[in-house]
């Protein structure tokens, strides 16, 4: 079964030209067959003569350019239309003229350039080769016989063309495919550093907005600036975090389930002077999946909000932990005030609507009755109970 792999593995590894060599031979060895010879292609009635040196010339001129049918399409129709003019002109008829059909194709399909003056040249050179047999054969053969052998001919770059349009296609395609993802990466980790700054940045802000109002208190003013230096380690540290998704290499320390880190978000939060209820249910999963991380960002995001905009205010976390899903809920009271921080964009809540959607989930946030804001969402993910 493993070499079974190998062995087209092995074959597509090879240079294009060696791949293409032994059509060409194959067609090479046909021709020297005794039974083959004399029943190729003929045009123009000619009488078939015995085979001789220049027949050697037009086997070879016919069907070792295949070889490089892919590589330089250009040389090998030219090498081959030349041997079969030989090969007619002669009246050898030579089973090597069936690689003029295949030379066309692969003309019609790999030629990248001067495509329609290549066409031009090879039907005018079809029309001398042409109007050169009818009079060898003393007018013996009506035109119609040349016409439709043109005809039958066409086909050939036709179906080269197609295919050269149906891989321009694909390419197109998988480059169109490629941007997407590329857009969507960056989308996502636009998401990540918007996640992870604007948390820090305003537990660092309303830390420090706290420590102008404790010069009468040294203690309380050294616990709010240490805070202030914890949260900048932490920033630095889930900054580490996403450059290890970017970039495997980065850092070869272990990484932290981000639901493992809840808790220490939570204790951030609390250090900034907002109350927080934490309640855990179930067992969170051992390991980092993107269930795990949107849970982590939508409970984030929504103590973020409550810092700006309920600050003091009671705050409750609920991540209950199923064996299907996680469900988040976060709770505000309205009892608290407006941060001095500048107000969002709105940008976050947006964000964390997209990333559980695309798991399957359900987000919704907004007003409580009585005051206060909730934040709900249920993330689709299997989790050992």
């Amino acid at each position: 079964m493993i070499l079974r792999r190998q062995i087209p593995e092995l074959w597509h590894r090879l240079d294009v030209t060696v791949r293409d060599l032994p059509l060409g031979v194959l067609l090479l060895v046909a021709s020297l067959l005794p039974s083959l010879r004399g029943n190729g292609t003929e045009v123009g009635g000619l009488p078939t003569r015995p085979a001789d040196a220049l027949a050697g010339v037009a086997v070879v001129l016919q069907c070792l350019p295949l070889a490089v049918r892919r590589r330089w399409p250009l040389a090998c129709v030219a090498l081959v239309a030349g041997g079969f003019a030989l090969d007619q002109l002669r009246g050898y008829h030579l089973f090597a003229g069936s690689a003029l059909p295949i030379a066309l194709l692969s003309a019609g399909s790999y030629l990248e350039r001067y495509r329609r003056t290549t066409l031009i040249v090879l039907t005018a050179a079809f029309v001398a080769l042409s109007v050169a047999l009818h009079r060898i054969g003393s007018g013996s053969e009506p035109v119609s016989e040349f016409v439709t052998f043109y005809l039958a001919l066409a086909p050939a770059w036709g179906i080269g063309m197609w295919m050269r349009s149906a891989r321009a296609a694909e390419a197109d395609r998988h480059k169109r495919g490629a941007e997407d993802a590329r857009n969507a990466e960056r989308a996502r980790i636009a998401s990540e550093l918007h996640d992870i700054v604007t948390h820090h940045v305003t537990a660092m802000v309303v830390q420090s907005e706290a420590a102008r109002y404790l010069t009468a208190a040294p203690d309380r003013l050294d616990q709010s600036l240490a805070a202030v230096s914890d949260t900048g380690r932490r920033a630095i540290t889930d900054l580490r975090h996403l450059l290890d998704l970017l970039n495997p290499d980065h850092s070869s320390e272990p990484r932290t389930p981000p639901v493992g880190r809840l808790l220490t978000l939570v204790e951030q939060t609390r250090r900034a002077g907002q109350p927080v209820e934490f309640t855990e249910e179930g067992t969170p999963a051992t390991t980092t999946d993107s269930a795990n991380l949107v849970a982590y960002r939508v409970v984030q995001e929504a103590l973020t909000n409550a810092l700006k905009h309920d600050r003091g205010g009671k705050t409750s976390v609920l991540v209950r932990h199923c064996e299907s899903e996680i469900t988040v809920e976060v709770d505000t009271d309205g009892s608290g005030s407006r941060a001095g921080s500048p107000s969002g964009s709105g940008r976050g809540l947006v964000g964390l609507r997209e990333r559980v959607d695309v798991l399957g989930g359900d987000f919704s946030s907004g007003p409580r009755t009585g005051g206060g804001f909730a934040v709900r969402a249920r993330i689709p993910g299997r989790n050992p109970s």
